[in-house]
């Protein structure tokens, strides 16, 4: 038996980054062997152990053949004759096909070390194009690593293109689509994500509505003579602002609801809706979302609302019940300012004063009102107008 690390914790050391999680390859045995050294088999579709004390994961060296389309389109063969490099061959990309011995030596049969060097996303081997999961996955390892200079291999991204094209993407399920769209919105620059599946052709297929709103920046950039096209300018500022995922992902979207007649609004909360709904995006997405994408164009008008309408921005957004959604709207809003507004990173006193209004407002003593015989929704009405007092005092003393 030979054990062997591999995979990311490999090429995070050699990137310099600490490295979270272990895998391990197993060569030269059997589950049955795994099994009689306290290892507890948890795999379903190949023989994937944990570590009776680590807890951390040894799989057994392995193969896959296709045999149908899709990403679950495969048949595993694991057995003490296949070989590291075996093993290693069925990887996406050469700098996760490296692998380490106990002594620490690199093995390294597809050059993995000389593409981290170079700072490139290539693929192992034709077998790349047998699963569209890769197609994503290199999406999201552009939003881990672009900032650090990577870029997709030129003939990694053609198969990439074909792939789409011969309809391989259709075949991924929501679920799996999300978790990588999740995953890439926590890394350094999820913006990386979105371009390298427009890139490749995928964005269209996958997610229609943000191809729209490529094609849209696109139009932009050309009227405008721009040397280079900033394709997610909200998502950008919101990056910079917040490493909150649901921030980054309302940032996305918020743009269509720069409609300038309600309904035009109304039609870019369909799609925002639409896409959500197709993808089974948790709830607390949705709705920031859809509230940032309604609301944001009030919101830059702050300054110059009066004392019902900003009780009405902090209703519509959820302000009195859930204040941290209230915080995640108005950085949404600070992204979309910062991007437009031509100002770069200058102070969103929009914010400030939406704010201040909303704690002029909570000052309002529910239990207050009660004592005056009030209940029910005679007791809601007079509230609203408490706090509507509230927030006019307050403009009035600013």
């Amino acid at each position: 038996m030979e054990i062997y690390l591999v995979g990311g914790a490999v090429r995070d050391q050699l990137l310099g980054y600490p490295v979270k999680e272990r895998d391990y390859v197993v060569v030269g045995t059997s589950p049955e062997e795994m099994l009689k050294q306290g290892f507890r088999l948890i795999g379903k579709d190949f023989p994937v152990f944990l570590h009776p004390k680590t807890h951390e994961e040894y799989a057994l060296a392995r193969t896959e053949r296709k045999i149908g389309p899709g990403y679950k389109g495969f048949a595993c063969y694991a057995a003490p004759d296949v070989s590291l490099e075996d093993d290693l061959k069925r990887r996406d990309l050469t700098i996760n096909a490296m692998a380490q011995n106990s002594s620490g030596g690199i093995i390294d049969p597809f050059q993995g070390q000389k593409d981290v060097e170079n700072k490139l996303l290539r693929h192992v081997s034709p077998a790349f194009s047998e699963d569209p999961v890769r197609i994503l996955r290199v999406a999201r390892f552009m939003a881990r690593f672009a900032p650090l200079g990577f870029r997709v291999a030129k003939e990694t991204m053609e198969l990439m293109k074909a792939m789409v094209s011969v309809g391989e993407v259709q075949a991924l399920v929501p679920e799996r689509v999300w978790q990588e769209f999740s995953t890439a919105l926590n890394e350094a620059a999820p913006q990386a994500f979105i371009k390298t599946l427009y890139d490749c052709g995928a964005l269209a297929v996958l997610f229609p509505e943000l191809q729209e709103l490529y094609t849209q920046y696109d139009r932009v950039a050309d009227q405008r003579s721009l040397g280079q096209h900033n394709y997610l300018p909200v998502l950008e500022k919101a990056v910079a602002l917040t490493d909150d995922p649901q921030v980054r992902f309302a940032a996305i979207l918020c743009d269509f609801g720069k409609g300038v007649a309600k309904e035009e609004t109304q039609t870019g909360v369909h799609k925002i809706q639409s896409l959500c709904q197709r993808y089974r995006i948790p709830h607390a997405y949705v709705a920031l979302a859809v509230t940032a994408a309604a609301y944001h164009l009030l919101c830059h008008r702050a300054l110059e609302l009066d004392a019902q309408s900003l009780y009405t921005l902090l209703e519509n957004t959820d302000a009195f019940r859930q204040s941290s959604r209230l915080d995640q709207f108005l950085l949404v809003c600070e992204a979309d300012f910062q991007a437009y507004s031509g100002l770069g990173k200058t102070i969103y006193l929009q914010k400030d004063r939406i704010l201040a209004a909303f704690a002029a407002a909570k000052k309002v003593s529910a239990n207050k009102i009660k004592k005056l015989g009030l209940s029910g929704a005679a007791l809601g009405k007079k509230l609203v107008e408490h706090r509507i007092k509230a927030i006019s005092d307050f403009l009035q003393n600013t």
